[in-house]
């Protein structure tokens, strides 16, 4: 059993499952994660690498300050390969060429593409966001936040029948 963050993930999980045991990771960013540290989609945990578990760690302890990821160009929809016979001299030659030509194109518009992962945050960090969230709302006296400090559903549902979960869960303070 593999502890990431003090959650235990059990060995027999897949990798793509046992990631959304973080609070704050769905299925959609535990695919994400997976795919950043080439981690294939049938992988149980027990099968992951030591290194692997390590850059998951960190990165999951802190993705705002982990290294950006590699970007490779794609080849367009046009691309043709070169023949066989021709040699590594005269590809390098023409990819040098062809990549000052792109480097002209692309500093008028160029955009800098910002990884969603980044600003990922888990556990006690979203914890403390949403408290703080509900905070301010009960602060400002909005109407969401005085439906928290009574107690009762915050979105809109109909309180007269089955408003019991939402009474149970809005009586804690969410730490």
């Amino acid at each position: 059993m593999v502890h990431i963050l003090g959650i235990p993930l059990p060995d027999n999980y897949k990798a793509v499952y046992a990631l959304t045991k973080f609070y704050g990771v769905g299925a959609k960013t535990s695919k994400r994660l997976c795919a950043r540290f080439q981690i294939h989609d049938t992988a149980k945990v027990g099968d992951l690498s030591p290194f692997q578990i390590t850059s998951l760690a960190s990165f999951l302890s802190s993705p705002s300050t982990a290294p950006p990821l590699p970007r490779y160009p794609l080849a367009p929809p046009n691309f043709v390969p070169p023949p066989p016979n021709t040699s590594s001299q005269e590809l390098l030659a023409k990819f040098k060429e062809q990549q000052a030509q792109t480097a002209e194109k692309s500093d008028a518009k160029k955009k800098k593409w910002a990884d969603p992962l980044n600003s990922l945050k888990v556990e006690s960090e979203l914890r403390n966001e949403i408290r703080e969230n509900i905070a301010h709302q009960r602060m400002i006296g909005s109407y969401v936040g005085r439906r928290h400090a009574m107690h009762l559903p915050v979105r809109g549902q109909n309180t007269q029948n089955n408003a019991k979960t939402a009474k149970k869960l809005n009586r804690l303070d969410r730490w």
